[in-house]
């Protein structure tokens, strides 16, 4: 094998034609694994009657209360194109309201409902549930979102660096 004649020296000696494999691809791991936890919580979710995407924002709602439109969006890293339409069914589905900020007029705070506040103790059981299907122990998940959240905002540094 001989190396890359550009190898940096964070990479190791490895000829390009061998990075491209696909099984070498760190994206197409993180890819497989979203799309087998997507799966995992598809069922787990369903009793809720939420979708993953759904979760996220009741799990914003439920640990930090009422939020704006732009705080959830910001915290979930989702867009308001993205964002709106999800809110909406969760309203229709009576477990949010919607409603206008008194503070600001442009900006929608999105609160529970009883019945949001309710579904939270029926959600209690799925993050066990996620844990062990995942096989993996309480440190090697808190290792593993560790090296995750680094992952993320050194790309998210290289993206705004462009």
């Amino acid at each position: 094998m001989t190396p890359a004649p550009n190898a940096s020296p964070d990479l190791p000696a490895v000829p390009d034609e061998e990075l491209l494999r696909l099984d070498h691809q760190v994206c197409f791991s993180l890819h497989a694994a979203s799309r087998a936890f997507g799966g995992f919580y598809r069922q787990a979710l369903k009793d809720l009657g939420l979708t993953y995407p759904q979760y996220l924002v009741m799990l914003v709602l439920w640990e930090e209360g009422p939020r704006p439109v732009k705080a959830i969006g910001e915290r979930l890293r989702l867009d308001s194109g993205t964002l709106s339409p999800l809110l909406k069914r969760l309203e229709a589905a009576g477990l949010v309201r919607r409603e206008r900020s008194r503070e600001d007029e442009r900006s929608v705070v999105i609160e529970l409902t009883g019945e949001g506040a309710r579904l939270r103790e029926s959600a209690l059981s799925v993050p066990r549930g996620v844990l062990a299907a995942t096989g993996l122990s309480v440190e090697e998940v808190l290792g593993l979102q560790e090296v995750l959240g680094r992952l993320t905002a050194a790309l998210t540094e290289a993206a705004d660096a462009r």
